[in-house]
């Protein structure tokens, strides 16, 4: 039996204020096996991105572990790769330099460096905008550079914090579509958060719910839907429709603290 690539086990995370402690995630346990896509799905607040840069280690836990093939998360590490929302790339750079960016870094020879740097552009259809820089890309495009820094990494993790939530509808979909055979293609890990539960539905192997602060795992459910998944099927509906149920419960949750925290103020 294959053993977990990624354990998280009794994750707790507290922010600490003059004002109070705010606890941001509570007793998380989470198992993911190498090459699973899973999404991790909730209102605001919720702790969702909180325990993806636990998982990064951008942001260590207050207490419990995370381990990654065994070994204990201390830092950030080459072998999780992060796509942020906000693309993250450098605007005095190419397409072509910010994709090589980390490849120099470590040292890799020209030669080999171009290669894997030109074969990436081709394969996520770059390969005419190598030499514009960001401010001349569209948001999409803009996305698909950094999809494509983190895969000439070869990390085998992927952590993508709702890389797809300033897009347009149409965008968005043709970029989960890309999402998806790249996962096919190269075998990656995709933790992927976000709120869009039609999204978590079409992308994921497993979608983990979670609650309003403080941030715990209310569902862990596996998909069953074949893919290429049909967002207009019966199928696709009533898991939507189920998992909506959930997710408007802890928005309700979330409402409710805010007013009663606009009423104290």
């Amino acid at each position: 039996m294959q053993n977990p690539q990624i354990v998280v086990s009794d994750v707790q995370k507290v922010f600490r204020t003059q004002e109070r402690d705010v606890v941001a995630l509570k007793d998380i346990n989470l198992t993911i096996k190498q090459g699973e896509f899973v999404c991790l799905l909730g209102p605001s607040g919720c702790g969702k991105s909180t325990l993806l840069n636990a998982i990064a280690g951008f942001s260590l836990p207050s207490s419990g572990s995370i381990q990654v093939d065994g070994q204990a998360v201390t830092a950030p590490g080459p072998e999780r790769g992060m796509v942020f929302q906000e693309y993250a790339l450098f605007p005095w750079m190419t397409v072509a330099q910010n994709v090589a960016f980390g490849l120099e870094v470590k040292g890799m020879s020209k030669g080999a460096m171009a290669e894997r740097v030109d074969s990436l552009l081709d394969k996520l259809h770059l390969k005419d905008f190598r030499n514009r820089f960001p401010k001349d890309l569209s948001g999409g495009m803009r996305q698909r550079v950094a999809i494509a820094r983190v895969l000439a990494m070869d990390s085998p993790i992927m952590l993508m914090d709702e890389p797809f939530g300033a897009l347009d509808a149409l965008t968005r979909r043709n970029l989960q579509d890309e999402l998806l055979r790249i996962w096919a293609e190269f075998g990656k890990t995709i933790i992927f958060v976000t709120h869009s539960i039609e999204e978590s539905i079409y992308l994921a192997d497993r979608i983990v719910v979670m609650t309003y602060r403080p941030g715990t795992v209310k569902r862990d459910h596996r998909v069953a839907i074949p893919r290429h998944r049909d967002p207009s099927c019966a199928e696709f509906n009533e898991l939507k429709r189920e998992l909506g149920s959930l997710v408007m419960e802890e928005q309700q949750r979330h409402a409710a603290a805010e007013m009663k925290l606009a009423a104290v103020d």
